[in-house]
């Protein structure tokens, strides 16, 4: 019995070993504190508040007396998930206000932006956060290659559709979810639907180095003169239903499951830099950044290319039909 525990102690320790070199431990991450009322009088719209990042961003922003607009694919999902965010938030607080949005249909995009155009005079927040991650080969509704339809083309779209209500607030601020899995992908110009062959994990760092392309440009665009702000936000690996298919073998399951408890933040850690970056006094007048862990972080030369970042403006805005 005594040698049976010995070898599973030196087995264990050796793969909890094995799963720190896979998944270094993270940068430990203080949650933040802002005054009660900090973000009362403003709107914020999230994308994909129904779970993970997004639900943890949302039910934060309304203890702060913010006004969320949280816009889902999932409706029945992102009712429940309101319904949370209430019940935790307790009362004296903001508001939460569930609207429909599927960034895998550009009309919905233009329907949800319509209505928004319609029903708020100003948006002090935008925070991009919805995504898929390495998906089976499927295309949006207008035949995009999923991970780039979603991750970016829907977010390219939703952004510049809202930009008016951006510029009517006092000091209107973008925050667009990006990852350091940017590093591992490149734009495919030639092929961005991946019709010539689909790789899941390139086609999610193709959607990720987009966003901060798109970041970027569109920091470069607006100018100061506007009084909007854009940057980009790494949250670090975080335990969330983003990585709901990645087929994990049965035998391995139960190891891999330690490693996330281990090695991978909450959903509530993963929002602070989203928090930062929404609310901050701090990073007022900033724009054109990537942050990570609350702080801003250098990118690789490919993620600030000037000529890169123009010419998938271009081609963006004839995907989603910007352009005659």
């Amino acid at each position: 019995m005594t040698t049976a525990v010995i070898i599973a102690a030196v087995v264990g320790g050796g793969v909890l070993l094995i799963m720190r070199r896979i998944f270094p431990r993270q940068k430990a991450v203080e949650l933040l504190r802002y005054h009660a009322d900090m973000m009362r009088g403003k709107t914020v719209v999230v994308t994909g508040a129904n779970c993970g990042i997004g639900k943890a961003v949302a039910g934060e922003l309304v203890k702060l007396q913010a006004r969320v607009i949280m816009a889902c694919r999932d409706r029945e999902s992102a009712e429940q998930a309101a319904r949370d965010i209430r019940k935790e938030a307790g009362p004296n607080t903001g508001e939460v206000i569930v609207k429909q949005l599927d960034l895998a249909s550009l009309s919905s995009v233009r329907e949800f932006c319509e209505v928004i155009n319609k029903e708020e005079s100003k948006i002090d927040v935008l925070i991009n956060n919805a995504g898929v991650y390495q998906c089976p080969y499927t295309k949006t509704v207008e035949g995009f290659e999923m991970q780039f339809g979603v991750n970016h083309l829907g977010h390219f779209l939703l952004t510049h559709l809202l930009l008016d209500r951006l510029k009517a607030a006092e000091a209107g601020r973008v925050v667009v979810v990006s990852s350091k899995l940017y590093k591992y992908g490149h734009i495919n110009f030639d092929d961005p639907n991946s019709e010539r062959g689909y790789d899941k994990a390139f086609c999610y760092s193709q959607s990720k180095l987009a966003n901060l392309l798109f970041c970027m440009e569109l920091s470069r665009r607006l100018g100061v003169a506007s009084g909007v702000t854009v940057n980009a936000v790494s949250p670090g690996i975080v335990r969330t239903r983003l990585g709901r298919h990645i087929h994990i073998p049965m035998l391995a399951r139960p190891l891999f499951y330690l490693a996330v408890l281990a090695f991978f933040r909450n959903a509530l850690q993963g929002a602070q830099t989203l928090l930062y970056l929404a609310c901050s006094p701090l990073v007022e007048g900033v724009s054109g950044r990537y942050f990570a862990d609350c702080a801003e972080d250098t990118l690789l030369d490919k993620a600030t290319d000037v000529q890169a970042a123009k010419r998938l403006w271009e081609m963006s805005e004839r995907m989603v039909g910007l352009t005659e």
